[in-house]
């Protein structure tokens, strides 16, 4: 049991070091814009780009929790809208891609899956962005001031405290996720997840908003498993958008706002998958 804990402990250190260069990037880029660009930029970044969505579904579609996590940070400071931060999060696929790539499986299939996460995310995303148009988007540095991080001793130090303190928290909640989710067994798993019902989409959705990268695996393994079906999988993948919700909850005290983007990843990938369903 030790051992197990042991390895359980070294592989979430593991995963949640990988998206460290991705922390640090994020942070350094709003460490730059707010130590460099003037406050008319600074509106302009926060208000341009109404292909917001289109180009973030795109770069989501990154086989890595990396991107969304950068997202969430740009996100947070204004920089990005939040249609675009919603079709990162339902394009972006984590672990999927290689896990299928490695099992050989019919590149159609994972064309499919990419193309249907594309979609869905431009199409909701643009969406969101038409309505919440209206919404206050200016450019907020309150990380920076929250933090307490005196941002007078530079932009690389400033970046380096705030990727530190926000990599010690999806560590810990990491390895405590990853800990209960290896104790339990895959046949108690696949029975809850009721693979030819309609209401398969609603569990595996909720299972693919847990921010870590073993959701997006188990999923991902359930289906290549045949117990969930294709739309199940799809609706799993779409809520996934690995640990960048952890720094959601982390960086943003408006929780309102949080959970307005929880339930709208969760709305969006059960009413897809249901839709999905129906039409295979």
């Amino acid at each position: 049991m030790i051992d197990e804990v042991v390895h359980i402990f070294l592989h979430s250190f593991i995963d949640s070091l990988k998206i460290l260069p991705f922390l640090f990037i994020a942070f350094l880029i709003i460490e730059i814009i707010e130590h460099k660009f003037s406050e008319k930029s600074k509106k302009i970044i926060g208000n341009s780009g109404k292909f917001g969505p289109v180009v973030g579904a795109f770069l989501g579609l990154i086989p890595q929790c990396g991107f969304s996590v950068v997202a969430t940070n740009l996100y947070v400071t204004r920089i990005l809208s939040l249609g675009t931060l919603i079709s990162i999060y339902l394009a972006t696929s984590d672990e999927m891609l290689p896990i299928m790539i490695s099992n050989n499986i019919d590149i159609t299939i994972i064309l499919q899956i990419l193309l249907i996460k594309l979609f869905i995310g431009i199409f909701f995303g643009v969406l969101i962005d038409l309505l919440f148009r209206n919404k206050k988007t200016s450019v907020d540095y309150s990380i920076c001031d929250e933090e307490n991080c005196h941002c007078e001793e530079g932009v690389l130090v400033s970046s380096l405290k705030h990727t530190v303190h926000i990599f010690v928290f999806i560590f810990l909640v990491n390895f405590v996720i990853t800990l209960i989710m290896e104790t339990l067994e895959s046949s108690i798993i696949s029975s809850i997840f009721m693979r030819d019902s309609i209401f398969a989409p609603f569990v595996i959705s909720l299972l693919g908003l847990i921010p870590n990268c073993a959701s997006s695996v188990i999923i991902t393994e359930l289906f290549l498993n045949n117990a969930i079906s294709f739309g199940s999988l799809i609706a799993g993948l779409l809520a996934n958008s690995g640990m960048a919700l952890l720094v959601l909850f982390k960086s943003n005290k408006n929780l309102k706002e949080n959970f307005m983007v929880l339930g709208l990843l969760y709305f969006i990938s059960v009413i897809s998958g249901i839709i999905i369903m129906i039409l295979s």
